[in-house]
């Protein structure tokens, strides 16, 4: 085939990525793998090409690598810039790796800006956002679905790596953080309800919130080569 062959050919519209994103301890990796079951188990139903990957973990592999702890983040403020710098130069990555495929995500470039603003300091924070590694997340993140988990139910719980918040107040603090960067870069997101707490019941909010979102997608057209 020449290199004008199939010029202006309709493809299907790629479904669109889903962002599970929030504080942590609020069952965003345990969700991802549950989205995974159910889209392998429906898919002919949502008439899908090809099952999601599953993006997960990619903070803790940042974690384990260049061998930062938790109180890093606390009791340097350098080194906790540094991490959330790391962590989205790494996201960044794992998603361009998946580019042309759709996935699910259990956090997204967001996530390391509202910890750096939660624990580093609104300009650092603002800083992150200046990189054009951010600027193509950010664009990502508004084609996506963006879930954010809301703290609360029995998922506080310390594994030993992830920072962990001092008190139920910390942790709805950094939710309040992702609710305001969310809207100060116009990306929109539904929040789930930690009142939602039977795996299956947050399988499907998740399901519907993509659902509505594809047929957006469905109306806006499809994509020409």
């Amino acid at each position: 085939m020449t290199s004008t062959e199939g010029y202006g050919q309709e493809l299907p519209q790629l479904p669109a990525n889903i962002y599970i994103i929030g504080a942590q301890s609020t069952g965003k990796t345990t969700l991802v793998t549950a989205l995974g079951e159910y889209f392998a188990l429906n898919q002919n139903t949502h008439m899908l090409t090809e099952q999601p990957h599953q993006l997960k973990e990619v903070a803790r592999g940042v974690l384990k690598r260049h061998k930062f702890t938790a109180s890093d983040i606390t009791n340097s403020k350098s080194r906790a810039l540094e991490l959330q710098r790391l962590i989205i130069e790494a996201q960044a990555l794992a998603e361009s790796a998946l580019q042309g495929t759709w996935y699910i995500a259990d956090r997204s470039a967001l996530d390391a800006v509202a910890y750096a603003r939660r624990y580093v300091g609104e300009v650092e924070a603002r800083n992150l956002r200046q990189s054009s590694v951010w600027q193509e997340m950010e664009d990502k993140m508004r084609a996506g679905v963006v879930v954010l988990c809301e703290p609360g139910g029995e998922w506080l719980i310390d594994d030993g790596v992830r920072l962990m918040p001092q008190n139920q107040a910390e942790w709805f603090e950094l939710h309040a953080d992702f609710e305001a960067l969310l809207t100060e870069c116009g990306i929109e997101y539904v929040v789930l309800p930690a009142s939602v707490s039977q795996l299956a019941d947050r399988v499907q909010f998740v399901v519907d919130a993509w659902t509505r979102k594809g047929s957006a997608h469905e109306k806006a057209g499809s994509r020409v080569l």
